[in-house]
């Protein structure tokens, strides 16, 4: 997303674990053959990548092809997803922006304010997760922004365990047509500051796509740092388009190495469709995973 935030794109568009249960919502099939891999893993999607669809109508279809959780909505778009049975696998509560995070101490007021707000509504509702960012470099040396980064999130650590809710914290890709300047570009980074919080509740959201484009070694990376991995986002590269095979990167393998870790987490798909019909090429994604 060169020219919006995914935070912009959200609001211009009408703005856990698969036990939870979402209070007055019909939950959506997750024993279709679509919805989860024997591995475990739960499948989601992003819903910025598929704003030409409404989102009633987008939840509707997700709900229907057997996914039990859609990612990256606002706050006051939950409740539209709950209406369709889904769970908001992470949700996006404004804690700061992939401009303005963690990495400067002028933007942890904000940040802290709007977990300390919303992270309990999140343990109500059924949210598993909530994201933030690191933030643009503008210049700033690793060392200093990466203490920033600890400071603020062991601030918001307590928040966070005391309801049960697992902060995000995600790594992009810094390149250009990429987020550039976004100074958590590469997984040692992410890995220092979420080692030195060391809290059970704060976690790295490892999106394939961004890495791959950073530094690829993708299986040897998440099974390296599968104890510090609570999120997954997936998208082909190059474009980010379909994870078919007409991208570089072997998606089943890599589905088989993320259940080879243990994880039971959510993965979430965030690719832009390419082609006609967006939600064959969901369901395409879906089911190659559940297969692999």
């Amino acid at each position: 997303m060169p020219n919006l935030t995914r935070r912009q794109v959200l609001k211009a568009t009408g703005a856990a674990s698969l036990g939870l249960i979402v209070p007055g919502a019909a939950q959506a099939d997750i024993t279709s053959p679509v919805a989860a891999s024997q591995t475990g893993i739960i499948q989601s999607v992003a819903r910025w990548c598929f704003e030409d669809i409404p989102l009633r109508p987008f939840c509707a279809a997700v709900a229907e092809m057997g996914l039990p959780a859609i990612d990256l909505l606002l706050v006051e778009e939950w409740a539209v997803a709950h209406d369709h049975g889904l769970v908001v696998s992470c949700g996006d509560v404004g804690a700061g922006t992939i401009e303005d995070g963690l990495n400067e101490p002028r933007n942890h007021a904000g940040i802290i304010r709007a977990f300390e707000e919303h992270i309990p509504r999140a343990a109500r509702e059924g949210v598993p997760n909530v994201i933030c960012f690191f933030g643009n470099r503008r210049g700033t040396p690793d060392a200093p922004a990466i203490e920033n980064s600890i400071r603020c999130l062991r601030e918001c650590a307590p928040i966070a365990e005391a309801e049960g809710v697992t902060i995000l914290v995600e790594a992009l890709n810094s390149k250009p047509g990429g987020h550039v300047d976004y100074i958590g570009d590469h997984m040692s980074y992410a890995l220092e500051v979420i080692r030195a919080v060391d809290s059970p509740r704060v976690r790295i959201l490892y999106d394939v796509y961004h890495m791959q484009i950073m530094e690829g070694d993708i299986i040897r990376t998440l099974t390296d740092a599968r104890d510090w991995i609570g999120h997954y986002h997936t998208g082909g590269v190059p474009g980010r388009a379909e994870i078919d095979e007409s991208q570089e990167l072997n998606y089943p393998a890599i589905v088989r190495a993320i259940r080879d870790t243990g994880f039971s987490g959510y993965m979430a798909h965030e690719f832009i469709p390419q082609s006609g019909d967006p939600l064959r090429s969901l369901r395409e994604a879906v089911e190659m995973c559940a297969q692999a």
